[in-house]
């Protein structure tokens, strides 16, 4: 059944861009199954149509839209509970949205977010935002403010907030060269796509400016096995570092029934419960931080009193425990 008179529906969007219904609710809600083109188009026509996608909102609230792979990573959770905490204080409502994780995407750009929701604003995390969704938020006036996504020259049109990776990296290394080490095995997950700088190309980056680094891609905790360990034996490798907890967890797991004295000592990132239970040393990350600038960032925009190309840069601290020790005598590699 088609609305009242007046007013833009799907249906005019599906016959302006050439698809079915279907493909438009489609790429609205899983945008990575639609063919790039096929989005391309529907963005293009729900820009030009106006289209918004309206939900019921509180009256003087100023809506903000959240867009992170969250049951990917769950530190993007915590950064959100940092968002809705400051939300607390302020006239906002708050709506989430689940994305693929990038590195496990083809293409990760995020394209038709901004023609899904009559947002005020729009918080994107750890997705680069795609040509089309570029063009459609800026032909929206829709203000976007990046977080975790390291900007490109030419593709970042808003503020971003980011906590230095490169120097997590860096503090990683100087430990581990205090302790006596030269090589380390870096556990990552693959990333599929060159489209984008990641947060674990720039900790290896800083890592590397003080050790060797080796590293090893798996698809999750679960893939960790002994042939990762057999890798950082043939590689020389003396410490394992891992680009989050949840893998440094798992290579922890799996040297349990060794000896302590052939453990190798392990460094995970990100900090929270899990890595405090485990004596786990890791690079604490400011989320809860970065989740309530980007969100007084976002209000400032749709404000006006915010700078539109602002960067904030949010300091990671490394907390050392038990785990990097293992296996080692300090100051001997």
């Amino acid at each position: 059944m088609r609305a009242r008179p007046g007013r833009v529906t799907i249906y005019d969007v599906a016959a302006r861009a050439g698809v079915s219904i279907s493909t438009v609710s489609l790429a609205v809600s899983a945008p990575h199954r639609v063919r790039p083109e096929t989005r391309e188009r529907i963005v293009a026509a729900a820009t030009a149509l106006g289209y918004r996608m309206t939900q019921g909102r509180r009256i003087g609230a100023s809506r903000i839209a959240v867009a992170a792979p969250f049951t990917s990573y769950p530190s993007y959770l915590r950064r959100l509970s940092g968002m809705l905490r400051r939300a607390r204080d302020v006239a906002v409502d708050i709506i989430p949205y689940d994305l693929e994780s990038a590195a496990a995407a083809d293409e990760p750009l995020l394209d038709v977010l901004p023609a899904r929701t009559d947002a005020s604003g729009l918080i994107v995390m750890g997705v680069p935002l795609g040509g089309a969704a570029r063009r459609a938020s800026r032909a929206a006036r829709i203000p976007v403010v990046y977080v975790d996504v390291v900007p490109a020259k030419g593709e970042i049109g808003g503020p971003v907030v980011l906590v230095d990776d490169r120097d997590g990296g860096e503090q990683i290394g100087r430990h581990l060269v205090e302790l006596g080490h030269r090589t380390a095995l870096f556990v990552h997950e693959p990333q599929r796509s060159p489209a984008y700088v990641s947060a674990g190309m720039l900790r290896i980056e800083g890592l590397q400016r003080h050790v060797s680094v080796v590293p090893a891609a798996v698809d999750g905790p679960a893939e960790i096995d002994e042939r990762v360990l057999q890798a950082a034996r043939d590689a020389g490798a003396t410490a394992v570092v891992a680009n989050h907890d949840r893998f440094a967890a798992a290579v922890l797991d799996l040297q349990r029934s060794r000896p302590e004295s052939e453990r190798l000592p392990v460094v995970g990132y990100d900090d929270g419960e899990l890595a405090e239970g485990l004596g786990l040393t890791t690079v604490r990350q400011p989320f809860e931080e970065s989740g309530r600038t980007a969100l007084e960032l976002a209000l400032g925009l749709v404000a006006g009193t915010s700078g539109a190309r602002d960067t904030v840069r949010l300091a990671p601290t490394l907390v050392e425990r038990a785990s990097s020790l293992r296996g080692v005598t300090p100051g001997r590699p």
